[in-house]
């Protein structure tokens, strides 16, 4: 599914140069649950802008789903995340004016889909994730995790490949946290293939693999037996 081999990115510092991603090779197979970890510098947030096409590595391969990510102009990179990609935010970034529905929906406009198959399938997934009774509340009428369950349903409504979640539980309280972690499992649980870039060991471990980055490099790539975060729930 993710295919990454000998990514290298560095930003301009002025006069100098900052080697961001020194090498990274790893892959991601279709239904992996998988989480990246490390500490803030070690190049997380770069690698997974690359994996969502918000940025371009310098030199190395991406492949998703079979298709070789490179060159890719703003359309192009725009066309292929509506196609392969859903994200989750750890600040939600839900558009305060309009209501839970209309934000699930709201990828789906960009692909086209007509006004009364985008707000079926927009209900289906906010019912997916217990919100369909909060379908016209707007964000501001709704908890942190109610916000966060918005952002899943938005993020997999367009049904892709790859489910990117940024820091996920970041902004959440641990009961809500866990609760959040309890459907991302369902849903990969469903054949969904998803990363979560997290600081917390808790939340990694309730991935089924832990890939540890430090000072741009893999430090260590490890399968884990998964705790189910039901049991917290």
């Amino acid at each position: 599914m993710i295919e990454i081999k000998d990514l290298h990115k560095s930003y301009r510092m002025g006069s100098n140069s900052l080697h961001v991603l020194k090498g990274i090779n790893f892959t991601a197979e279709s239904g992996e649950l998988v989480a990246i970890m490390g500490s803030s510098g070690s190049g997380k947030s770069t690698l997974l802008n690359i994996l969502g096409m918000l940025d371009e590595a310098d030199s190395g391969d991406y492949t998703l789903d079979g298709v070789p990510i490179k060159n890719l102009n703003e359309t192009k990179a725009a066309k292929y995340r509506n196609k392969f990609l859903g994200f989750i935010f750890q600040s939600f970034n839900l558009i305060n004016y309009k209501s839970a529905l209309e934000n699930v929906a709201l990828p789906l406009y960009y692909q086209r889909i007509p006004r009364k198959e985008r707000q079926e399938r927009a209900m289906k997934y906010l019912g997916q994730v217990g919100l369909k009774e909060w379908a016209h509340h707007l964000p501001s009428e709704l908890s942190g995790g109610q916000k966060q369950r918005v952002a899943i349903a938005r993020a997999m409504a367009a049904e892709p490949k790859v489910l990117l979640a940024d820091e996920p539980t970041g902004a959440l309280d641990s009961t809500t946290s866990y609760e959040v972690m309890d459907l991302i499992q369902k849903i990969n649980d469903q054949g969904n293939t998803i990363l979560v870039v997290t600081h917390e060991d808790d939340i990694a471990h309730m991935c089924k693999r832990i890939i540890h980055l430090k000072d741009g490099v893999i430090e260590k790539d490890e399968k884990v037996t998964q705790v189910r975060a039901s049991q917290y729930v």
